[in-house]
């Protein structure tokens, strides 16, 4: 197996600069740190993580954290930053830190703490305990796709944006009676959920209708269970729903199905982020980027490692309204 030493006779110079040009110092020419690297690629050499560690100080290694691994959006956000790293030659440590287990808060008092990452993602992190402050006290470049603090770099969708635009496609279609349905309940995206109510409730405001809010968990059977409950009662039945995400807004469609309401004759429903059910539902969604939202937060990151400490960034991206079947005209605006 080759060594260092065997590279930098090929590339023709010392040891120290075919360390040094493999290693990312800055104190070796455009020119040699190619003809090193040329010969090293020849070779089938690699630096250890462990030599380029004790040459540059960095561990090109960076920290994802997130609530859950098993649903849509962190699973894309989570695919966005993968990529992202591994074009820049960076390594990963995933920790699934779910709300309110021991495993989370040995993550943040134990593993975090021992810093074996140049900088670290926090993925869907709403402030609990003042986790998010808590990255920042590590010492290292931390990026937030959601979340909430003025001192880290965010990147977001316009949730307040994405359910007002949502709101809006309904009143233009006539409908005066819109529900909101999620929040409310214990889940890792009451700042999301808040954000997305308070676009609707903005929508209502200027079009002089009162908002009507739905609790739910912020699932698919969550959102099947209170709309079966919201939706039999024909007296108090909306004529459409903003859901707090598709998969609350299929759940509504699945439960208007069981109770026999036609969708959208008898039921509009729309949704935000485009998930990837929403087209087999042919649901109506502001549709987000999960995985771009991935790929800016990695970028961010890369951007800071080994910099001075820079002013935090916000990259807030606007969700775009894909209409599909799932919304119409209410029925007293057909006849």
């Amino acid at each position: 197996m080759s060594g260092i030493a065997d590279v930098a006779r090929r590339a023709g110079v010392s040891k120290a600069t075919a360390s040094r040009a493999l290693t990312g110092s800055t104190q070796v020419s455009d020119q040699t740190r190619q003809r090193v690297q040329e010969a090293a690629a020849e070779l089938g050499y690699v630096p250890s993580t462990s030599a380029v560690s004790l040459a540059t100080g960095r561990t090109r290694n960076v920290g994802v954290i997130m609530p859950r691994l098993n649903r849509w959006f962190f699973a894309e956000v989570l695919e966005g930053i993968q990529a992202t790293l591994l074009r820049h030659g960076l390594d990963l440590t995933l920790y699934d830190a779910r709300p309110g287990t021991e495993g989370r808060r040995r993550i943040f008092d134990d593993f975090l703490a021992r810093k074996r990452f140049d900088g670290l993602i926090a993925v869907g992190l709403d402030p609990d305990d003042h986790e998010l402050e808590r990255l920042l006290r590590i010492g290292r470049p931390v990026v937030s796709v959601v979340g909430a603090s003025a001192d880290i770099s965010i990147v977001t969708i316009d949730d307040t944006h994405a359910a007002q635009r949502a709101t809006e496609h309904l009143l233009a279609l006539q409908h005066t009676d819109i529900a909101f349905v999620g929040g409310g309940t214990e889940t890792p995206w009451q700042r999301v959920d808040a954000a997305r109510y308070e676009g609707y409730r903005r929508a209502m405001a200027a079009a002089g209708h009162l908002p009507r809010h739905i609790a739910s968990p912020t699932s698919l059977p969550g959102g099947y269970a209170v709309a079966v409950d919201e939706l039999s009662d024909a007296r108090r039945r909306p004529t459409a729903l903003v859901a707090v995400c598709d998969e609350v807004a299929i759940g509504a469609i699945v439960a208007a199905r069981q109770l026999a309401i036609p969708v959208p004759a008898g039921l509009s429903v729309v949704g935000i982020d485009n998930h990837e059910y929403a087209e087999m539902f042919s649901l109506t969604t502001l549709a987000q980027q999960p995985r771009d939202q991935g790929i800016a937060a990695a970028e961010l990151l890369v951007s800071t490692l080994g910099t001075a400490a820079a002013a935090p960034v916000e990259h807030r991206l606007e969700a775009r309204l894909i209409v599909r079947n799932s919304t119409a005209p209410p029925a007293a605006a057909r006849t």
